[in-house]
């Protein structure tokens, strides 16, 4: 076995764990829906049947890129720091796009969208706080609420759904988001408790 002149490291070993690069397709992706956040939200202002439409079927391409990237990041090796960060921003965005312009055009309340994104601001800033600790997976219910939050926004900007039908989606999404938030906190609690057992031990 011989090692590399810059590192001094088995050449073999590099080998087995070949770096990856940050401008990897799924980031590629990523960032792509990232862009399409701006875009989106013009067009849902823009008056007219034809753009709400052009919204819509942004909006649902924008959500099917967040399986994409990550299908190919975990398929293909392909997980970097960098979109571990950029991958939930795209997606808060998104959502937070979709939420804070459906409200300024008075189609959904407003305490709605607080309670939301209040929940998603505050899971964010709550990992952080306990990264020394270790990272808090996604859960299941976690998953449940994103695809409930991308029904519901669907059935706001859909032509023609019924209001009832709008409200027990949007109520659903709703009382998921703040209940999966409020197992981060009980998560975050117990992972803090056992780091602290352990450093005691």
């Amino acid at each position: 076995m011989t090692n590399t002149p810059e590192t001094g490291t088995d050449s073999t070993e590099a080998a087995a764990h070949p770096k990856v690069s940050v401008w990897n397709i799924a980031n590629v992706v990523t960032v792509i829906r990232l862009a399409m956040v701006p875009f989106f939200a013009v067009c849902l202002f823009l008056p007219g049947s034809g753009w709400r439409v052009a919204a819509l079927v942004v909006f649902l391409v924008a959500s099917l890129t967040d399986l994409l990237d990550g299908e190919l990041a975990r398929r293909y090796g392909l997980v970097t720091n960098f979109g571990k960060i950029a991958d939930p921003i795209a997606d808060k965005a998104l959502i937070g796009a979709a939420l804070i312009s459906l409200s300024a055009l008075d189609e959904l309340s407003w305490w709605v969208t607080v309670v939301i994104l209040g929940r998603e601001v505050g899971v964010t800033i709550l990992r952080f706080a306990v990264i020394r600790h270790g990272v808090i997976p996604a859960s299941y219910g976690g998953k449940v609420k994103t695809v409930l939050q991308i029904a519901a926004i669907v059935s706001y900007m859909w032509p023609g759904v019924p209001e009832p039908i709008r409200w027990a989606v949007m109520g659903a999404a709703t009382v998921v988001t703040v209940g999966t938030g409020l197992d981060y906190v009980v998560r975050a609690v117990k992972l803090r408790q056992v780091a602290k057992r352990a450093r005691a031990q």
